[in-house]
């Protein structure tokens, strides 16, 4: 036999074998009940999952545009050591001590997927942390970093997690990061979030010297 009518053959074979299988498996009730049951365990799975996804999804914040997501003010304490004052768009603040020259705020961003994109179900965003930088290398290797997390313990599944591994159908998930900026006694930013991800700006006359300043 050649490697023309081998493979027709052996075809021809399995072909048979499955209907065989098929009809002995059509003649159980059981099969029939265990894919009733198989399909109903998936369901309730499946709702299981879009809840925990609803709930960890609530703690997101909409934005269509640029949209202010946060300010932050600093007020030195020390060489190269300040205090920075997180406010939240909902007015809750937070104080973390920051070491170095400069600064930045990171948010988690999750856009939703086609076709939930077309529903007009817009881009959200959680803040997720801020951190302090030194200007000068040596310094930002040998000295003390600091970086702390803004980012609230989720409820239900980590929605930007599970799509940052490939595991979502619904979310796509990336960083937004402010560009590392000074800090400065007194100094007043506001942090937006928008299409390219976060941007802050100088809020006050202390910021606006300590941007000119830097260059």
């Amino acid at each position: 036999m050649n490697y023309t009518l081998a493979p027709l053959v052996i075809f021809i074979f399995s072909l048979v074998f499955v209907m065989l299988g098929a009809w002995v498996l059509l003649r159980q009730q059981w099969l029939l009940q265990w894919l009733k049951g198989t399909a109903g365990l998936l369901m309730v799975g499946l709702a299981i999952y879009l809840s925990l996804f609803a709930l960890n999804i609530y703690g997101y914040r909409e934005y269509a545009q640029e949209v202010s997501v946060a300010t932050v003010s600093f007020r030195q304490s020390g060489d190269q050591s300040f205090i920075a004052t997180v406010t939240r768009t909902d007015g809750t603040t937070e104080d973390f001590r920051l070491k170095g020259d400069q600064w930045q705020l990171d948010a988690r961003i999750i856009k939703w997927k086609m076709p939930f994109s077309l529903l007009g179900l817009q881009p959200g965003y959680q803040l997720d942390r801020i951190s302090g930088r030194y200007y000068a290398l040596e310094d930002e290797r040998s000295r003390d970093r600091t970086v702390y997390s803004l980012h609230r313990d989720p409820v239900g599944i980590d929605v930007w997690e599970m799509a940052r591994e490939g595991w979502s159908l619904l979310v796509d998930a990336s960083y937004g990061s402010a560009a590392y900026l000074p800090m400065a006694e007194g100094a007043l930013f506001e942090v937006n979030a928008g299409p390219t991800g976060l941007v802050a700006r100088p809020m006050n006359g202390s910021a606006q010297q300590a941007i000119s300043g830097w260059d």
